[in-house]
């Protein structure tokens, strides 16, 4: 697959995991919405560690630069 995210959206991506992560394991968000954002943390992060996002790709986006497209 063609790579469509591209380094600052990674970042990000990985960032939102980190803070989902806290959120749930702290016991701030629990219940439905706890494992809401700890399936969001996790899709975050694999899109983020495969650089492909299925959704960009759906909707016609690529956050990747030129130079970064393998």
């Amino acid at each position: 697959m063609k790579k469509n995210v591209g380094s600052t959206d990674r970042l990000i991506r990985l960032l939102l995991t980190v803070v989902f992560g806290v959120l749930y394991y702290s016991g701030i968000v629990t219940g439905f919405w706890g494992i809401v954002v700890l399936v969001l943390g996790v899709v975050m992060l694999l899109t983020s560690l495969a650089g492909v996002c299925p959704l960009y790709s759906l909707v016609g986006v690529n956050t990747c630069k030129q130079e970064e497209v393998a």
